[in-house]
């Protein structure tokens, strides 16, 4: 590894031929520093991130290629979705997006090694894949990056160039919910039994859901990712103080970055371990709790497109519902909103128009009460979704045309 200024970089990169494609770290992570200068040396090249964040390399010569289009990415006219469960991405970095760089944020080496920090993910795979093809790894380097374990810890040989910052990271401070949340929340809550394994993901719902566990004890938390809830967990005494805190990566605040570094509580693995279907299922009551765009009546979840248009992407939902239908107890829950009030329209539809996300829930819990599907008919799931989910201005219109549809409801 050698430690190198952003103008030997720019020099180093200047020379790559082709279309070089570019993996760097996504979600909120993203190693700008180096984006910029990749930016500003590379006439054309393609840009693989999965959820990128705005500030990203976006103009003419930049391809962006994804599997979770994330808020620097939507709607962009040069975008290349690739549909894609999160736990099979790593299969595409080898197979199809094969990377010629990988740039990644790290804390600065220490022991030999580099921590990933706060976003594992899929970058333990790009590099296995660039340095398969002898491309190049780099590295920038922040004090501000919390050190983790586990999959986080890169050996330094493993990356060519390192490049030295000090800037803080992106922080989210959760708000509190509002009562619609809360009430999701709680109904979601009440269907986690006791010494449950979670998966939540970020946003006012989980957030409320884990509010209505703090008096819980013995919960475990195996995930795609966590945020500001796990501490709070953490901090009330809900969590198995003998179970590692297991995900890929997360986001939150300060305080939570300052709890999680030099933290041996924390494990953080790659995809190919926290999003494996059959590792999910070993888990004794996994409790996956997901959330979704739209439901219809035949308990089909969106929670990728909106108005045709690839607003995410599967993420790791298909792979935590088909994990936590298998597990012993386990159960996987679309919670969402039963009305969404910027656009005014009933979150349940008759029948979803475009692809699906994911199917066979347990329960799809809204503000309005919790349809139970697992082990109904169709018909039946229906019916539980019209009187249990659907918000009461939606239902006659819902009830006709699910009759057109052939369910006899009620």
């Amino acid at each position: 590894m050698r430690t190198v200024t952003e103008s030997q970089l720019s020099r180093v990169l200047a020379g790559l031929t082709g279309v070089p494609r570019i993996v760097a770290g996504g979600n909120y992570a993203s190693p700008f520093r180096l984006l910029a200068v990749a930016d500003a040396s590379i006439a054309e090249f393609r840009l693989v991130m999965l959820n990128a964040q705005p500030g990203i390399p976006d103009r003419e010569g930049v391809t962006h290629e994804t599997s979770f289009v994330g808020p620097g990415m939507r709607g962009g006219a040069r975008l290349r979705y690739f549909p894609c469960r999160l736990s099979l991405v790593p299969h595409l970095l080898r197979q199809r997006l094969v990377p010629d760089v990988v740039l990644v944020h790290t804390a600065p080496p220490a022991g030999g090694a580099l921590s990933l920090g706060v976003e594992v993910n899929v970058l333990p795979a790009a590099i296995e894949a660039v340095r398969a093809r002898g491309g190049l790894v780099i590295a920038q380097a922040n004090p501000a990056m919390p050190v983790t374990y586990g999959d986080a810890q890169i050996p330094v040989d493993a990356v060519d160039y390192l490049v030295e910052c000090d800037e803080p990271l992106p922080t989210h401070t959760p708000t509190a919910p509002d009562a619609t949340c809360g009430a999701i929340g709680a109904k979601v809550a009440a269907l986690v039994p006791p010494h449950a394994t979670l998966q939540l993901g970020i946003g006012a719902i989980p957030d409320a859901t884990l509010d209505a566990l703090l008096d819980r004890r013995g919960l475990r938390i195996w995930s795609e990712m966590f945020s500001d809830g796990a501490l709070a967990l953490e901090k009330a005494g809900a969590l198995d103080p003998s179970t590692p805190i297991t995900a890929s990566f997360c986001f939150g605040s300060a305080q939570l970055y300052d709890w999680i570094d030099n933290n041996p509580r924390i494990r953080m693995l790659r995809t190919e371990k926290t999003n494996d279907p059959g590792t999910i299922a070993a888990h004794p009551a996994l409790m996956s709790i997901n959330s979704a765009l739209q439901v219809d009546l035949f308990a089909q979840a969106n929670a990728s497109r909106i108005g045709g248009r690839t607003h995410s992407g599967f993420g790791g939902q298909t792979d935590f519902i088909v994990g936590a239908m298998h597990s012993p107890s386990g159960h996987a829950i679309i919670a969402l909103r039963s009305w969404h009030p910027k656009a005014d329209v009933s979150a349940v539809v008759p029948l979803l128009t475009g692809p699906v996300t994911s199917f066979q829930h347990s329960y799809i819990v809204t503000e309005q009460g919790t349809a139970q599907i697992w082990g109904r008919d169709c018909v039946e799931q229906a019916q539980q979704i019209l009187d249990h989910a659907a918000h009461p201005a939606a239902r006659d219109d819902l009830r006709t045309a699910g009759r057109r549809l052939g369910l006899p409801l009620r």
